[in-house]
Formats: C-alpha cells, sequence, structure tokens
C-alpha cells in the first residue's frame, strides 16, 4: 500500500496534494486556477453601459437629427404649424365635398360660403365624366364701332377670335393657356350669369361683361383691327360680341340625323370706357 501511495502521489503530481491527506500548507499562486477574469469571461469594465435616462431617451452620443434637433420652442412651433395645415386641407376637402354633392341642408344654409370658397380658384368642372358630353363647336366673335381720326363712326366686320385661336394651337406642340381657354373660359362665365335675354342674374353679372369686353378690346388692338378699319389711328367707341353655336356632324356609320346649321346668339354693344379704349387695359 505504501508503495502505490508512493506511485500513485508521482503519477497524480500536484492533484494528490489537494485530496484530504493534503499537507496543510499555502497553495503558491502558479498553482492556483487562474481568476474568472483571465479565462475569458468578460471583464466588468467592458460590460456595455446601460443607459440611465427614461426608456426611449435619445442615445448618448449621436447627433439629433430633424424635428428632435430643435429646441422645445420651435418643435412646439412645428407642431401648431401642422396643426394648421391639417386643420386647412380638412376644411379644404369639406367644401370641395359640399360643392360637388347634390344639394343637401347644408348646402342651402351655407351655400354663399362654399361658393365663395371655391370660385375662381377651386372651381371643380365635371364636363369629363359627363353621360352626354358637349357636342357642338362655339365660336366667339366680335365686331367694334371705331371713330377715326376725323371723327367719323364706322362699324367693322365681325372678327372670329376662336378661329385665330385655333390656327395659332393647330401643329402647335405647346400652346399656350390663353389660346386654349381664355375665350371659352370668358364666355362660359358670362352664359352663367345671365338668362337667355341677356340679363344679368345675381352680382357676378356685372364682372362677367367687363371681363369678357376688356378681352375683346385687347383681342382687337392687338389684332390692328382699329387701324385696319380706319387706315390710321381711330379709337374704339363700343364692342358687340356674339357666339356662332353648330352642332358636331355625326359619323358616317351613325343613322342620328343632326342639323349643322349655324345658329347666333348677339349680345347687345357695349360702350367701352375711355381708358380702355385708349388702351390703358393690359
Amino acid at each position: 500500500m505504501d508503495a502505490y501511495d508512493k506511485g500513485s502521489d508521482v503519477r497524480h503530481g500536484s492533484d494528490a496534494r489537494h485530496g484530504p491527506d493534503a499537507p496543510d500548507r499555502p497553495v503558491p499562486p502558479e498553482e492556483r486556477g487562474a481568476p474568472h477574469e483571465e479565462r475569458g469571461a468578460p471583464a466588468e469594465s467592458a460590460r456595455p453601459v446601460e443607459p440611465s435616462g427614461p426608456l426611449g431617451a435619445h442615445p448618448l452620443g449621436e447627433p439629433r437629427t430633424g424635428v428632435a434637433a430643435l429646441s422645445l420652442r420651435y418643435r412646439i412651433a412645428v407642431a401648431l404649424a401642422l396643426a394648421v395645415v391639417a386643420v386647412g386641407v380638412c376644411a379644404h376637402l369639406g367644401m370641395t365635398f359640399l360643392h360637388v354633392a347634390p344639394a343637401n341642408t347644408v348646402t342651402k344654409a351655407h351655400g354663399k360660403a362654399v361658393d365663395d370658397w371655391i370660385y375662381p380658384e377651386f372651381e371643380q368642372n365635371w364636363k369629363l365624366f359627363a353621360p352626354n358630353p358637349l357636342q357642338q363647336n362655339i365660336s366667339i366673335q366680335v365686331r367694334a364701332g371705331i371713330r377715326g381720326p376725323d371723327g367719323s363712326p364706322s362699324t367693322t366686320g365681325w372678327y372670329d377670335l376662336s378661329a385665330e385661336d385655333g390656327r395659332a394651337i393647330d401643329k402647335n406642340l405647346l400652346p399656350s393657356h390663353t389660346q386654349q381657354n381664355e375665350l371659352r373660359r370668358a364666355w362660359d362665365f358670362y352664359v352663367a350669369t345671365h338668362d337667355g335675354e341677356n340679363r344679368p342674374v345675381g352680382l357676378r353679372g356685372s364682372l362677367s361683361e367687363s371681363y369678357l369686353r376688356r378681352i375683346m378690346v385687347l383681342r382687337l388692338d392687338r389684332d390692328d383691327a382699329v387701324r385696319a378699319a380706319t387706315g390710321g389711328a381711330g379709337v374704339i367707341e363700343r364692342v358687340q360680341v356674339r357666339s356662332r353655336t353648330s352642332n358636331v356632324p355625326p359619323p358616317r356609320w351613325s343613322r342620328e340625323k343632326v342639323s349643322t346649321t349655324p345658329s347666333y346668339r348677339e349680345l347687345p354693344w357695349w360702350k367701352v370706357p375711355q381708358d380702355e379704349a385708349a388702351g390703358g387695359v393690359r
């Protein structure tokens, strides 16, 4: 047994000294186990530092961007501005809905307020989606009463302004908004604010007359109609406008019979104010 024990001590080396029969002596540091940090465990200082602020706080060391970078006062201002924009958008959508919706209790009570909001900037026109779209050609024509250099009065022939715009638009890749819509919108404005006897309906009737008359005077002056009629420097004293309406002929394969004879609507003569006659309207 003694030999075995000695051999066992030799074979196991220092392991035998940790058994129950190990001598009572201090263990050198080199025989001790490596500290916990030296055996691969992360040190306390290497652990990530948890944020001490409230949950969702901005991480320390990272620059703030966007609205978060502003001070509290400016963030409040931005929030108020967004709230105002949101309220404005909702109000506009509500007004537009009431404008295009069928007549109801709200529009009967507040129809004027809705119209004041919509016209003229936000007018809604649904003719594109109408079940029976327009099938007529409408041209606007004008003639003028002129006082010549010698004071003698004369009247010009009819100028087809719509035909002039049509020739300007034809083969033009980028026609102007004026060439396409000015005459049409001015005439629609007049018709919508006058009855069949050319009497104004509502307060916008006189405005539509002034608008249409000024367009006529400007176009006559631009086309040199006055100089062509008088041979010199004449002055426009009055203008008269008429519309020429003709139905669009049906296609050849259609059995529909439509009259293509044009009809005319002549408006009364309008006296041109002195400032407009002298070219003061631009």
